[in-house]
């Protein structure tokens, strides 16, 4: 069973996202902070319904992330001019390095990950990758596997 293609997959993914959090915590931070914060950066102005949606996680979960972020000092919360009830997300000029450091961070594991891999191999991985995301997000056949 070790080695059928959804396993491995499943177990690389699980290595990487691991090693992604020991190196993380050394910069004082978590995979969900990045992810939020890499979010955040990529939408600047998102609001907090829309990253939770984003990263699938629960808004109460999102909530106490980003409220945690907030007294760090990393993320502002501004009223949305369009939905009083909501709150629009923006990085503060502390959060930019600590991006910086966290792009670092996960360029070296890259970095280790691929060793020893050539790079047109890594190129064909990537291509192949894709495609199973984009087969498995098909709708129709997301559709056709619900209904039996």
């Amino acid at each position: 069973m070790t080695d059928t293609f959804g396993f491995l997959l499943s177990d690389t993914a699980r290595l990487l996202r691991r090693r992604f959090d020991e190196r993380a915590r050394q910069h004082g931070a978590t995979r969900a902070q990045w992810k939020a914060l890499l979010g955040i950066s990529r939408h600047e102005g998102i609001n907090q319904g829309g990253l939770a949606d984003l990263l699938e996680v629960e808004p109460i979960t999102l909530c106490r992330l980003i409220d945690r972020m907030q007294d760090a000092g990393l993320v502002e919360r501004r009223r949305d001019p369009n939905d009083r009830r909501a709150w629009q997300l923006f990085l503060t000029a502390k959060a930019h390095p600590v991006i910086e450091e966290l792009r670092a961070t996960a360029s070296d594991l890259t970095d280790q990950t691929l060793r020893g891999i050539p790079a047109a191999k890594v190129d064909e991985m990537t291509m192949l990758l894709n495609r199973i995301r984009e087969n498995l997000l098909d709708p129709v056949d997301a559709m056709e596997a619900a209904n039996g």
